[in-house]
């Protein structure tokens, strides 16, 4: 695996590597952070058009500033993915397919552990703010969507939170949503790592030290938004990622570390009790629905940040944005990770970014009956019966233990003749390989609250069913049809000769 090269350090590195692709534009007008930043924002995932940076923010404090989608897809031509592999540190043209790879290849590697600098070799140290100073008012939060029950100043950052006994870390994003300038509240959710460190402070009985990071290292919203395992460390991942540690420094308040790179650290403390009504808020799925629920309150006692701070915006909704990206990706290596762990023959997995986070491709190489362990395929003369064998053996490893395993609502196993990150070939593979009824297995089991496609009831116990579909065709030789395509259905001296002739003038 080869680590990259020159990556950006925080979120300004980032920025001017998306301006020198082309992929910024800079906003000079005064924009309102209630609702016309957001805008602005959610109209550029809707035409694909470049990041959209906020220079003059009314309301705010001169020069402070706001970044639209800063990892959604790529408005340079042929690279669509360029801001996800640049937020990862990697070359901008990569394919899905290299970009998944890479994240599930990073899961086997050592960890390796931040670096701690000095104060005044930390950037987010510039401006401290203390007591009645330290006031959310003072900065650009935005409100999102019209029917948002308040404004959500965390869309694209990382909560840091460590259990009582120091033994794990934990770097995730989840949804906060400001009450007034000195409290916050957000989902707090087990089993999201937020929620399952949370509980082991409420059986103490104390109130949760966190620090709230916006900015840094662009790679760090970016993990904090991927299943890892329970324990892992993700600045520890980030190093592995990187080949060098993540600098980080101590917090005021508590013994918390955070990017030193960072634009703005908040910090306090989470309530022990569920006292404050969160929501609604517009989600993933595309819609904004019209519940609410009582979460804990994040207490605000210091905030420190940047000169000119930067405050990122993800405008959550219909497809394409960040949650699909980092989950799509995020989740398709951990899967992939996972069945590769098992010994299962699984060329790439990816969730289709347009299908909202709510369907799993994997696909496998034709010859995956020889590759697959502990199969006598010589004792099965159905390909049918042997492709189902093994989609049932997907489905033990996705149900049995992978994180990643059961967030998704429909899992789609083809031929890796079909490249699943090109929505043209896939929707034709699944229109002509999947059957109306047959040769599907349901799973039931946990399932994510927040997918839409399920009962109201399903999300509120967060139990339902999972349908894995066998798509695979049979073996080579027995039946397979070639594909009647440029590629497959003429001779090479025909496609030659066309391909020679293809720009000749009328």
């Amino acid at each position: 695996m080869n680590h990259p090269v020159n990556h950006p350090k925080d979120l300004r590195g980032h920025i001017a590597a998306l301006e020198a692709l082309g992929d910024l534009k800079r906003v000079r007008r005064e924009v309102s952070w209630d609702l016309e930043a957001a805008a602005i924002t959610r109209l550029s995932y809707e035409r694909t058009a470049p990041a959209p940076l906020f220079e003059n923010v009314g309301g705010a404090e001169p020069g402070f500033r706001l970044m639209g989608a800063p990892a959604s897809l790529s408005s340079a031509p042929g690279k669509p993915l360029a801001r996800v592999a640049l937020s990862l540190g990697l070359p901008p043209e990569l394919t899905a397919a290299q970009l998944v790879d890479t994240l599930a290849a990073t899961r086997d590697l050592p960890p390796v552990p931040p670096r701690l600098v000095p104060r005044d070799q930390a950037p987010c140290k510039q401006n401290v703010l203390l007591g009645e100073d330290a006031t959310l008012e003072r900065f650009p939060i935005p409100r999102v969507h019209e029917q948002d029950g308040g404004r959500y100043l965390n869309t694209w950052g990382i909560i840091v939170a460590r259990t009582p006994d120091g033994s794990w870390t934990n770097w995730s994003i989840a949804r906060i949503m400001m009450i007034d300038g000195k409290r916050m509240t957000g989902l707090v959710i087990p089993p999201q790592h937020i929620g399952l460190i949370w509980q082991e402070w409420v059986k103490i009985g104390k109130p949760m030290p966190y620090a709230l990071v916006q900015g840094g290292d662009p790679a760090i919203p970016f993990v904090g938004g991927i299943p890892l395992p329970d324990g892992v460390d993700e600045a520890g991942y980030i190093g592995a990622l990187h080949g060098e540690p993540v600098e980080v420094v101590k917090c005021e308040l508590s013994d918390l570390e955070v990017p030193a790179g960072a634009e703005v650290v908040i910090e306090g403390h989470l309530s022990v009790e569920r006292s404050a009504v969160e929501g609604p808020f517009g989600e993933f799925a595309g819609y904004v629905p019209d519940e609410a629920s009582h979460q804990p309150v994040y207490t605000v006692e210091c905030i420190t940040h940047r000169d000119a701070p930067i405050w990122p915006i993800v405008a959550e909704g219909r497809p394409v944005d960040e949650f699909h990206t980092v989950t799509g990706v995020g989740i398709a290596a951990d899967v992939l990770h996972d069945l590769r762990a098992a010994g299962l023959p699984v060329t790439t997995a990816w969730s289709p970014l347009r299908a909202a986070s709510h369907w799993l491709v994997l696909t496998v190489p034709a010859n995956w009956r020889e590759l697959l362990p502990d199969t006598d395929s010589d004792t099965d003369t159905d390909s049918d019966i042997d492709s189902q064998e093994f989609v049932h053996r997907i489905g033990e490893v996705m149900a049995g233990g992978s994180r990643g395993g059961r967030l998704h609502a429909r899992v789609f196993v083809l031929d890796d003749d079909v490249d699943p990150a090109d929505d043209t070939d896939l929707l034709w593979a699944l229109a002509t390989r999947i059957h109306p009824t047959d040769r599907a297995e349901v799973w039931h089991g946990p399932i994510h609250p927040l997918m839409n496609c399920y009962h109201p009831d399903e999300r509120a116990a967060m139990t339902g069913p999972v349908v894995l579909h066998d798509g695979l065709q049979p073996a080579p030789g027995q039946g397979r049809m070639p594909h009647s395509s440029f590629a497959e259905a003429y001779p090479a001296p025909i496609r030659r000769r066309v391909l020679d002739h293809w720009d000749d003038e009328a």
